[in-house]
């Protein structure tokens, strides 16, 4: 392959679940990429035979007669858990085979010329983008290096750099990974021109993961997204397997035969059911007819729109959910939006487009950009900018402000979280806060970071912790014993923590990086449930914590009282008494209700009250 005089152009790339799509500046516009079958998409699906390795469209096709050796949705397993539940779930409806590798890594395992071999999920993902980064090269006509690959919002550290391993066994260099629903807003900013402020809303179902974003796109080159939520594992392989547990339920109960073990026939059904799918977005019902699918057994069963409707409801239901969650984030109102832009396959879904429609009171979809190709379009636009190529003045002062999804902080006293950014805070961002030391004459800090949205620290994902010492000794609470906390996250998403002893300037720091904190698809999304769920319990053990602290301090305080005023003997040994008889039950970890917390300090204040009035 030739080289380009002056250097060959950045592409753009959406590594999709199951549909992958690149495009680039080019003729003075981004222009989408064909591949060699002249289709603008590409199945992110690779197939091995006893002859070859097929990558896109031949892959797909031979997919019901080799679905043990035929590998489609990697976009599911890649950076995550083999032991994670979702994966699990997963696995069981896959006609390939999955196992657990090192660390913990799913892997699948083929046979591939007549012999075993296992492959990672990057290694599987590796061969879309090369295929894609091929796609490219025989349009432009010379070799590609530098691509802006998309992400969902919602992926966490792993599973972004388990995608960018995958994109350098492919050759490319990841000039910048950006979040799909961004790179759609991209497309659509740049592409409709107008003046002053919109608040734009993406509503992103693809084939295997859901994202919603709020963005204000200013019209001249501004993008500042305002809040992100969404669902890693939602998106038409969920309907699609719906379609085809209720088939195979319908098989067993009329001939007495389980289909979940066979693999050739879970493969055929699956791509049958996506076919289906598909025709219920413009039909009302459809048959899926299969001849000679188990034990020369024909099969044949009409599914009608309401019933696949009624059969994903809980899906559906789960995008309004994040949907609401993403307003409330972005502090906005539903009729603050503008703009609702649909962007993903499954957005095609009948159901889907009258939900929204319902939810936004009947404003009108956007649907003039293609919900195939947005994503591929934006990350485009997006290297075409930072590879600094000749294109409009629009895309050379594109500003892209992206946000934090999850909260940081750091563990305080009594096992709380204190929050120093908070999620959704566009980045980069730089945020200072002080924190007293709470005990007399300590002269260190042991500072844990946290990643997370729950009350307790410890039920958040520990980042990293460090200590910093030469604390002036001092009583706790005093100014000598301040310790500056500086939370600051660059462009690339990488954390830096500095602690500063204000009173002598020293200072330390740590340094959080995407490979020090990963997070399992599992983990993340764990957080931010867990605190809906448990927001009841969150407020009791909050409610908790401040009422012991308020004990201690009281004590601290009636201790230092006691000493600078004079007291009758008597008084004195009964305030005394008090506080050793408090201080002992608060050590005995019997601390529980707190009613018995508040109760412990009334009576402390009572007895206190009533020995300085004498």
């Amino acid at each position: 392959m030739a080289s380009c005089e002056g250097g060959a152009p950045a592409i753009g790339i959406d590594l999709g679940t199951t549909y992958s799509c690149v495009a680039v500046w080019k003729n003075n516009r981004i222009e989408i990429i064909p591949n060699d079958q002249g289709n603008r998409t590409t199945p992110s699906c690779v197939a091995f035979t006893d002859s070859q390795r097929l990558v896109g469209d031949g892959a797909k096709n031979q997919i019901a007669r080799n679905p043990a050796n035929t590998i489609f949705n990697a976009k599911r397993l890649i950076g995550r858990r083999f032991s994670d539940v979702m994966v699990q779930e997963d696995v069981k409806l896959m006609p390939f085979r999955a196992i657990e590798g090192p660390g913990d890594m799913p892997k699948v395992v083929v046979t591939h010329k007549g012999h075993e071999r296992q492959f990672s999920t990057e290694e599987i993902s590796s061969m879309v983008l090369a295929k894609m980064k091929e796609i490219a090269e025989a349009y432009i006509g010379c070799t590609v290096k530098n691509a802006v690959i998309t992400v969902p919002a919602y992926f966490n550290d792993c599973q972004r750099q388990a995608t960018k391993d995958a994109a350098t066994i492919a050759g490319l260099n990841v000039v910048r990974m950006i979040n799909e629903p961004t790179a759609a807003a991209i497309a659509y900013g740049v592409d409709n021109r107008f003046g002053g402020k919109k608040n734009v809303l993406i509503f992103d179902l693809g084939g295997g993961t859901f994202d919603v974003s709020l963005l204000t796109i200013d019209g001249v080159g501004k993008f500042e997204v305002k809040a992100v939520a969404g669902d890693t594992h939602l998106g038409g392989e969920n309907f699609d397997n719906r379609m085809v547990n209720y088939c195979v339920d319908d098989f067993k109960k009329k001939w007495n035969k389980d289909l979940s073990g066979n693999q050739r026939a879970l493969g055929r059904l699956k791509v049958a059911c996506e076919k289906a799918k598909r025709i219920l977005s413009y039909d009302t019902q459809v048959s899926v007819e299969l001849d000679v699918l188990l034990d020369g057994i024909d099969f044949s069963l009409k599914i009608t729109r309401a019933k696949f409707e009624e059969l994903n409801k809980s899906f559906f239901e789960e995008c309004i959910k994040q949907l609401e969650t993403c307003l409330v984030d972005a502090n906005m109102y539903k009729g603050d939006v503008d703009e609702v832009i649909l962007v993903g396959g499954s957005t095609r879904i009948q159901k889907v487009q009258s939900m929204l429609q319902e939810f936004f009171d009947g404003k009108e979809l956007r649907k003039s950009i293609n919900p195939d190709e947005a994503v591929a379009y934006g990350a485009a636009v997006m290297a075409s900018n930072l590879c600094c190529q000749l294109t409009t003045k629009m895309i050379k002062d594109l500003m892209l402000l992206d946000v934090t999804p999850l909260s940081l902080g750091r563990g305080v006293r009594g096992e709380r979280m204190s929050v120093v950014i908070r999620r959704n805070t566009p980045i980069p961002t730089k945020k200072t806060k002080n924190y007293y030391i709470t005990e007399d004459n300590k002269t260190y800090s042991n500072i844990k970071v946290y990643q997370g949205e729950r009350t307790r620290s410890t039920d958040n994902f520990l980042l990293g912790s460090f200590t910093i010492s030469g604390i002036p000794p001092a009583p706790k609470g005093s100014y000598l014993s301040v310790v500056e906390h500086c939370f600051e996250i660059d462009a690339d998403g990488i954390l830096t923590v500095t602690a500063k002893i204000v009173s002598t300037g020293k200072t330390k720091s740590l340094t959080v990086t995407n490979l020090s904190g990963r997070l399992s698809k599992h983990e993340i999304e764990k957080m931010v449930k867990d605190a809906e769920k448990f927001k009841l319990e969150d407020q009791k053990f909050k409610r908790k914590a401040e009422a012991c602290n308020s004990l201690e301090d009281y004590i601290y305080d009636l201790k230092n009282k006691i000493k600078r005023k004079y007291m009758a003997p008597q008084d004195l040994k009964n305030v005394q008494n008090a506080i050793d008889d408090t201080e002992e039950w608060l050590s005995s970890g019997k601390v529980a209700a707190v009613d018995e917390i508040e109760r412990r300090k009334e009576m402390l204040e009572f007895i206190s009250r009533l020995a300085f009035s004498n």
